[in-house]
């Protein structure tokens, strides 16, 4: 026992002895003189000069505000003042980075066990110049020796503190120039007061953007993270201002940061406040990151506005729908990591346009490509607030989100290019709802529900449908983007769309029981909506039975050729229609009218000849057979040609139409009248009757339109 006391005691000594042998060495030994070996073990480990121009000594510091034994031994720190280290050959500016001084606290008892633990680390009026050419060149990529064995030595740091520096970037890779000043606030601010003042800066730029709705939107609830004692207590004590441009747009932004960046202690939050503008948009988020030194965890309020959401894939990468302008408030949570990250962007909300937009969404990178999901959901949604997914608002909406490809003047089908680039850098699997869609009072739709799955350039509307006037729309639709020109698929029907919920304000539809029913199969190839449609092949089929059309109706809905031939053939009233049916044909975007008659109870109209979609020209022939001798107006037929934006209605010349319903070849209409008698619905629970059975039926026995003087006989759903 006693043998043991004393070989613990002879070692104890040793270690003592060596303590402080090395604690004489360095406080007697000049530092100086290590200059030059320094400078030249830290150039060979980073493949370019380094040097310590300015003095290198140490002081013997107690740290206070740490534990045993720090607080009360003192502990070297190291000063080198003047350090520089040189930019690569290829590089535009000489130096890479430039400190005033670099103090450092080291940890004497680690040093026997190789391992170099550097407490703290202060960086004095640190400036950078950073740069990376357009083959890929950084200058922040070093040159490290390559090793077969690994280092006996390990290097473990605690905090990096900094104070007033300067950063700059050119990037030409990216097309990103930046200039980055940090300069200490005046007086530490608390997170609290930060996350005050961003919220009512970004709710205040919603309202100038969007109007009173778009602030009470984002202050309708706290999106933000929850209360958080540790975060409370957080300061921030330093500000940052940028200026510069990001792929040739402007950029310019502020924001604060604490002063101390903890690497070891992955619990120890390092708060984060940004403004950013690029462009129009406008990025702001207020939070704190935890675990830099792993890229560990980004928790913030996160606030996005702008002109478009679709410019801010050139920012984050994320493939987003052109809209209008919009502004939206929720909690971004990220675990960031270098082979894959995970960001969730909670519970936000928000506007676009005149509607409102809440939800959850999250991005995963890392796989092999990054995909987007989550739901999506609106109380509210305008019918205008779509028109600009598919490239459909007006040429001052596309300059103001900056597309460059305006409408023509004469055409009317949207030209706008769909962006199919954007669609193969992300997939995406995204659900929307939206409870009520709204096209002014006199044509509401009652709701809107979609998936949304994209997949290696494909994207897929599965399915895509409208709550419509008591009825529903479904369809499913497919747009492959990842071939050239892009196909699309479009499968569509429509069942029991009530005419007296499709028109509320059209008093004549009041009473009305009719209602709407359609099919439409489509294959197309293009990679816009005019031309899918100009390239479109399949067929479309459309019945109406029991309702009232007027001239005025027609202009409402904003059916301009329609509107048109009406007035012609009825001037300014009210038409009641016993049956409108229609069987189209498309090949290569030649749409030909196998069969279009409107049954009246003055006339039976039909409408022969194409409408062209690749040139937008109308060649279509509407032939009035009065029902008797009632309707002196009628006795000519009507020609309808020039283009879908603007059509040339008049009347024909040549012989009068004979009195009375006119005869119709039975090969010609009996298939058609036979394939439209499918969408006669059964009862929808009423007591009215469908008179577009007996029509249809006459055509398809007879080849002839309903009798002169004799309106086709009511039959009972």
């Amino acid at each position: 026992m006693k043998r043991s006391r004393k070989v613990f005691s002879w070692i104890a000594g040793i270690v003592l002895a060596l303590v402080v042998v090395l604690l004489i060495v360095v406080a007697t030994f000049d530092w100086n003189r290590m200059k030059p070996f320094i400078g030249d073990k830290v150039s060979q480990a980073i493949g370019r000069p380094f040097a310590i121009n300015g003095e290198l000594t140490v002081d013997w510091q107690r740290d206070r505000s740490g534990g045993w034994p720090g607080s009360w031994l003192p502990w070297p720190e190291f000063t080198a003042r003047d350090i520089s280290i040189a930019n690569p050959k290829w590089a535009t500016q000489p130096q890479f980075a430039h400190l005033d001084a670099l103090r450092f606290r080291l940890s004497l008892l680690p040093l026997l066990a190789h391992r170099i633990d550097v407490p703290t680390l202060q960086l004095v009026h640190p400036t950078a110049d950073l740069e990376r050419d357009k083959s890929g060149r950084a200058s922040w990529d070093f040159t490290l020796p390559e090793s077969t064995a690994p280092s006996a030595w390990k290097l473990q740091l605690g905090t990096i503190g900094f104070d007033q520096g300067l950063l700059t970037l050119d990037d030409a890779a990216s097309r990103v120039k930046l200039k980055l000043v940090v300069e200490p606030l005046q007086a530490a601010i608390p997170y609290d007061q930060i996350v005050a003042q961003q919220s009512s800066a970004a709710r205040e730029e919603a309202g100038k953007t969007l109007g009173a709705a778009a602030k009470k939107a984002l202050a309708s609830g706290d999106a933000g993270p929850g209360p958080d004692k540790a975060r409370s207590s957080i300061a921030y004590q330093f500000g940052w201002t940028a200026e510069g441009s990001y792929q040739d747009s402007p950029l310019k932004g502020h924001g604060k940061t604490g002063a101390v960046l903890a690497l070891q202690d992955t619990t120890a939050p390092f708060p984060l406040q940004a403004d950013v503008r690029i462009g129009d948009s406008r990025i702001a988020l207020v939070g704190t990151l935890t675990d830099p030194l792993h890229l560990g965890a980004l928790d913030v309020r996160l606030w996005l506005s702008g002109s478009s959401m679709a410019r801010l894939y050139p920012i984050t990468g994320i493939t987003l729908p052109d809209t209008p302008p919009y502004a939206t408030e929720g909690h971004l949570k990220a675990e960031l990591h270098r082979g894959g990250s995970h960001y969730s962007y909670q519970n936000f909300r928000g506007r676009v346009g005149g509607s409102d937009l809440a939800g959850n969404l999250v991005f995963v990178t890392g796989g092999k490509r990054p995909k987007l999901s989550g739901d999506v959901h609106s109380k509210l949604l305008q019918f205008a607030d779509l028109a600009p997914l598919i490239g459909a608002d007006s040429n001052a909406g596309k300059m103001q989100r900056g597309d460059a490809s305006p409408q023509p003047a004469d055409k009317l089908l949207p030209v706008e290019p769909f962006r199919t680039d954007r669609w193969q850098a992300m997939d995406a699997d995204v659900t929307f709802t939206g409870a009520r869609i709204v096209r002014g009072a006199a044509l509401p739709i009652d709701s809107l529900a979609t998936h949304l799955v994209m997949n290696n350039g494909a994207l897929y509307l599965d399915p895509l449908t409208f709550g419509l006037a008591g009825g529903s729309v479904r369809s499913n639709i497919t747009l492959d983007g990842s071939r050239t020109p892009m196909r699309g698929l479009l499968k569509l029907d429509a069942r029991h769309l009530r005419l007296k919920q499709l028109f509320p304000t059209f008093e004549p539809m009041r009473t009305s029981f009719g209602e709407i029913n359609g099919d439409a199969a489509l294959d197309a190839q293009g990679n816009s909506i005019a031309a899918l449609l100009g390239s479109a092949n399949g067929e479309l089929k459309l019945l109406m039975n029991d309702g009232a059309i007027s001239k005025t109706l027609l202009e409402t809905a904003g059916l301009n050729v329609g509107n048109i031939v009406i007035g012609k053939l009825f001037g300014d009233r009210t038409v009641q229609i016993n049956c409108a049916a229609a069987d189209m044909a498309a090949s290569n975007g030649l749409f030909d009218m196998r069969l279009f008659v409107f049954d009246t109870d003055d006339a039976v109209i039909d409408v022969t000849g194409t409408v062209n979609f690749a040139n937008e020209k109308l060649d279509l022939d509407v032939k009035p057979h009065t029902k008797g001798f009632r309707v002196f107006s009628l006795r000519s037929p009507l020609y309808v040609r020039g283009t879908l934006k603007n059509p040339n209605v008049g009347v024909q010349a040549g012989p009068l139409l004979a009195r009375g319903a006119g005869a119709v070849a039975l090969g010609v209409v009996a298939a058609p009248a036979a394939a439209l008698l499918a969408l006669v619905a059964p009862s929808h629970g009423d007591a009215g009757d469908n008179t577009c059975r007996a029509v249809l039926q006459q055509l398809r026995s007879s080849g002839k339109m309903m009798p002169a003087g004799k309106p086709a006989a009511k039959v009972r759903k």
